[in-house]
């Protein structure tokens, strides 16, 4: 329910947007970064709370697994991300490494 809940808040938000939802609300948003790593920060800093309910939601894919590993660091253990970058598996093998569930929608609400 968490990933549902994020992904139809996730198309809303300005691109490079990355959000932290629960099954109840959005808890952080991070988005118009050069990067989804800076929207990740973002997010991270201004969430109100990170538990194991909390799933992050990228609009566009990882083009590296930093974000990943970022996600990580904070104790998040479920991604939503459209994949189709050419370095998919970086970031497929990160969240294997952490123990995050991470799902890939082939759909992407990216922007620009």
């Amino acid at each position: 329910m968490q990933c549902y809940w994020g992904w139809k808040v996730v198309a809303s938000v300005k691109s490079n947007a990355v959000i932290l939802s629960n099954t109840k609300q959005t808890v952080g948003i991070g988005a118009g970064q050069m990067n989804r790593v800076g929207s990740a920060k973002i997010a991270i800093e201004r969430a109100i709370e990170i538990n194991d309910d909390v799933v992050m939601v990228s609009d566009g894919f990882f083009p590296m697994d930093d974000t990943v590993e970022l996600a990580a660091q904070h104790g998040i253990k479920a991604i939503i991300q459209p994949g189709g970058s050419i370095k998919d598996q970086d970031s497929i093998d990160m969240a294997n490494k952490h123990g995050i569930a991470m799902v890939t929608t082939g759909v992407r609400h990216f922007k620009h």
